[in-house]
Order: C-alpha cells, then structure tokens, then sequence
C-alpha cells in the first residue's frame, strides 16, 4: 500500500480529501487495476520509486507527505531518501523503511530472480492465468496472507479481481511474485536511512513484518534500523495486532498517524500550510 493518479504506464488511483488534505492512493505497477510492466521487465524497488516519482511529477507536486505499508513502506523509505527535498512526513506502517539482505546473500538473490524470470517466460499465457470462483480466490488471497480478516480480503478483492468467462482472475502481474534482484546492504541501508530530512512515524504491529519475514538470526538489523531512527529524533511506536492491522482494525492505526501529521505537517506556521499539502 501506497499513500497518493496515473503515471506514465496507466497507473490507477484513488483520491479523497479530508480537512486541509488531499490523499492519493497510488495502486503500484502490476497491482490492481494499474498496467503491468512489459515482457521481460522485472519489478525493483528503484522502479518503483522512479513510478512514484513520474506520479509526483504528473501531479506537479513540490511537497507532500508519504505513507507505505509493508513493501510501500520500502518504497516510501527509498523515495524520501532519495528526494529528501519533496517529503515533509513519512509514516511506515509496519516497514522500517528498508529491507536488506546480507552482503553474501546479495548476488545469489539476483540469479534466484533471474532463474525465476526465465521459467517464468516459459509458462504458456493458460498457465499464467487461473480462472477462479470469488470464493477460491478469497480463500487464495487469505491462504497467502493468513493474517488478512475476510472482510479485509474483500476490500483488496474489489480491485483485485476482474470478470471472466467461467468465473474471475486476479488481476496482478504474477512477476511481483519473484524474487527481488535489486538488493541492498544493511550499510546502504541505514546510508540512504540518514538521507531522510522528514520526520517520520514508524508503526509496528507486535506481531507484524519481522515475525512473518524476518529470520530470528537476521534480526540484528530491525534494532539497528529502529535504533537509528530513535536516534534522529524520529518516532517509534508499536500495536497489538498483526502485518494487516492497518486494515484489520484501522481505528488502532489511524489516530497515531492523525496526530503525528497534525503535529509535524499541519500545525505548520501559517505561511507555511499556504502552500498545497498533500499525502501520497
């Protein structure tokens, strides 16, 4: 998820405005209802970023706001790295922001993605394509991310899903699936970590990303991570909950993020809150 219209490649969005905000949900390329990447592109981080950059771009925006969960987290920590100059808050939603791999893990990560890629070609456009009832692809949607409520499940499923003869088919680019080849280090990590100008609300769920995805002798780097953000004057907090939690139960989320951007963002001197704020 993606706190922000369509860029370059058809990418979809929503957007409403509350109080003095304009929020733009930005769907990621080869996500719901946004266009896929074309044949033999992978997905990165950095493309990412650089999607976001052409919404920003298309949105003529000179400031404003991000909000990531999970992989948007990432994208969100990389983007305000990156174009410290454009951002004034960041709030992570169960993401530090960056995800490293260990230095020797690195390049075997990028023949992994690479391997992937070519069985991956090799498949017939049948095979890539399952056609589903609703309910199996609920049940699919939940069997994969095992902390997502059904209710939950269905929001995603409202753009994730289109009709088909026979039934529905997701709507994803099932290359966002294998594995990343663009990696960076712990190092690289916590270099593009201090780039950030913005304040920034880290929201943790108890039993959230680094439980799901994070190796108990790899965890060495979520401290670090955490550490240098509390040493920059940034805020932590963590929630009862899970990686979903955010959409499970937003009223446990919502009033941390509403107050931190009230404080950081909106309560701004007067000639300041003058120029556009927005969210992306």
């Amino acid at each position: 998820m993606l706190q922000a219209l369509k860029g370059v490649r058809h990418l979809h969005t929503s957007a409403m405005k509350q109080a003095e905000c304009r929020y733009v949900a930005v769907e990621l390329a080869g996500h719901g209802r946004s266009s896929h990447r074309p044949a033999g592109v992978s997905y990165s981080f950095p493309t990412y970023v650089m999607d976001v950059r052409r919404v920003v771009d298309a949105l003529q925006w000179s400031k404003f706001s991000i909000i990531g969960h999970s992989m948007g987290g990432n994208i969100a920590g990389m983007f305000s790295a990156l174009y410290p100059e454009m951002v004034d808050a960041v709030v992570l939603l169960d993401s530090y922001g960056f995800f490293p791999t260990d230095l020797k893990e690195v390049f075997e990560a990028m023949r992994q993605g690479m391997d992937q890629m070519v069985e991956f070609e090799k498949k017939t456009e049948e095979k890539k394509t399952r056609v589903y009832t609703y309910e199996n692809a609920v049940e699919r949607l939940q069997a994969a991310n095992p902390t997502l409520s059904e209710k939950s499940a269905h929001i995603l499923l409202e753009r994730g899903l289109v009709q088909v003869e026979g039934g529905v088919v997701f709507t994803r680019d099932f290359r966002i699936n294998l594995k990343n080849m663009v990696r960076i280090t712990e190092a690289q990590s916590l270099e593009l970590q201090s780039m950030i100008k913005a304040p920034v609300l880290v929201v943790l769920a108890e039993d959230g990303f680094e439980k799901l995805f994070v190796e108990p002798d790899k965890r060495t780097f979520t401290s670090a991570m955490l550490q240098a953000y509390r040493d920059r004057n940034h805020t932590v907090v963590k929630v009862p909950g899970d990686h979903h939690i955010h959409l499970n139960d937003p009223a446990v989320v919502a009033p941390l993020v509403s107050d931190f951007l009230q404080i950081k963002v909106l309560s701004e001197p007067a000639t300041l809150k003058e120029e556009q704020t927005s969210k992306l």
